[in-house]
């Protein structure tokens, strides 16, 4: 079952001479329980085109669908509902909220929906992320790999219809990266949750279904 389509996707700035083609007329689909790695040199548009697939920016031409949905149809206000609801973001910065503890960052985005989290569920993913003994710690107070799994436990926790990670590992020693990866194949595997993920580092890209390559705004390889 196809989950997520992109069609004729491109995206522009500047104009004339100074005209930059970030992405370039792309096209491509993902089924539903896919992990995709999409990879590509410094300043190949990769996570240009992640931005776009979650409604973070919206493109200068072409169109892309969400279980079914096209999402660029949508107000402001309703792409950023559906975004909250179905679109789980790890950033490589991990983004967490300094003030609230690593449960509350988890659960945030429930609370901004006013969804109430079930607690057998919210135990189970923090014993998953193996931050049952910090689930009651703020940021400040967790190594690189806690606040990345915090983050991935966010993107989780609303059971999302895709999962876009952005260099999820490009903060970390290669222990925690490790554990990182580790972590994002059991989501795909266990809990059947469809990644893309964008990665500079081949080596991690290896571990995903499949393997996108872009270079200077286009698909070069799929």
């Amino acid at each position: 079952m196809e989950i997520l389509r992109v069609e004729n996707l491109s995206k522009v700035y500047g104009k004339g001479e100074s005209e930059v083609k970030a992405i370039n007329n792309i096209s491509f689909s993902v089924e539903k329980g896919e992990f995709i790695a999409i990879v590509g040199a410094s300043g190949s548009g990769k996570s240009t085109l992640l931005h776009l697939i979650g409604g973070v920016d919206r493109p200068t031409s072409g169109k892309v669908y969400i279980d079914g949905k096209d999402i660029y149809q949508m107000s402001d206000d309703n792409l950023a509902i559906f975004r909250r609801r179905q679109v789980g973001l790890i950033y490589q910065f991990y983004n967490l909220i300094p003030i609230l503890s690593v449960e509350e960052n988890i659960t945030l985005p429930c609370d901004l929906d006013n969804r109430k989290v079930e607690k057998k569920k919210l135990d189970e993913l923090l014993k998953t992320l193996g931050l049952e003994e910090r689930r009651k710690h703020l940021p400040n107070e967790l190594s690189g790999g806690q606040q990345q799994r915090t983050s991935i436990g966010r993107a989780l926790i609303t059971n999302p219809s895709i999962i876009l990670a952005d260099e999820p590992t490009g903060n970390l020693d290669s222990k925690a990266s490790n554990e990182i990866v580790n972590l994002l194949k059991k989501s795909n595997k266990e809990y059947k949750q469809t990644i893309i993920m964008i990665t500079h580092n081949i080596e991690i890209a290896k571990i995903a279904d499949r393997i996108i390559e872009i270079e200077d705004g286009r698909i070069v390889r799929v």
